[in-house]
């Protein structure tokens, strides 16, 4: 299978780098909750595994920019369009987006793109920063290269859809417009998109 991630280009320089969410001493995972038009998608996010990524993630959430964002992308599996990934985010909006971050391989977290996993959308390894995908189905090659110890290789997982799958499947196999920006994501923009209305934060039960 063929990475459907849309690569992201390196952000000019210049643009705000926010503080850093504060985690709870020996908190190792962080609950979020994207409501959408549509329903509800809750994360559990890897803070201990995957520190760097999930901070960053933290501070779209915490600042309120994922607000008014959206899933847009559906990006099927040819010849299995049960599987593939789910994209959202700010689509380079320059002004909500932060600094890209350092990139969290799987050899480094120790994570695996598996079904559920939400992961970061990147252009080069370095450049990831609003922009996520969610797997539907497992997808084991956007993982790192174990066989070589590619370490900056594949994207970086950094947690887990604990409710709302159904929602995300959903998502995956709506309606498509023919047309996108790049030729890679023709046939895979969702028409219309998915709004993201809120981020937040929830309480673990």
């Amino acid at each position: 299978m063929t990475h459907p991630i849309h690569r992201r280009s390196v952000l000019a320089a210049g643009l705000a780098l926010a503080a850093e969410p504060a985690l709870a001493a020996g908190e190792a995972i962080v609950r979020v909750a994207l409501r959408t038009t549509k329903g509800v998608v809750t994360l559990d996010l890897e803070a201990a595994r995957a520190p760097i990524t999930t901070r960053n993630f933290l501070r779209y959430v915490d600042m309120g920019r994922f607000d008014g964002s959206a899933f847009y992308r559906a990006a099927r599996v040819a010849g299995a369009p049960q599987l593939g990934v789910v994209e959202g985010g700010l689509r380079e909006d320059p002004a909500k987006l932060l600094r890209p971050i350092a990139h969290e391989s799987t050899l480094m977290t120790g994570l695996s793109h598996k079904d559920g996993t939400i992961s970061m959308a990147r252009h080069a390894p370095g450049t990831a920063t609003a922009d996520f995908f969610i797997c539907v189905g497992d997808q084991p090659t956007f993982d790192a290269d174990v066989p070589t110890h590619d370490a900056e290789g594949g994207y970086a997982a950094f947690g887990q859809v604990v409710d709302g799958m159904d929602l995300v499947r959903e998502m995956l196999a709506m309606p498509t417009s023919p047309y996108a920006r790049t030729a890679e994501m023709k046939g895979q923009m969702l028409d219309p998109p998915v709004p993201i209305l809120t981020a937040r934060r929830v309480a673990r039960a």
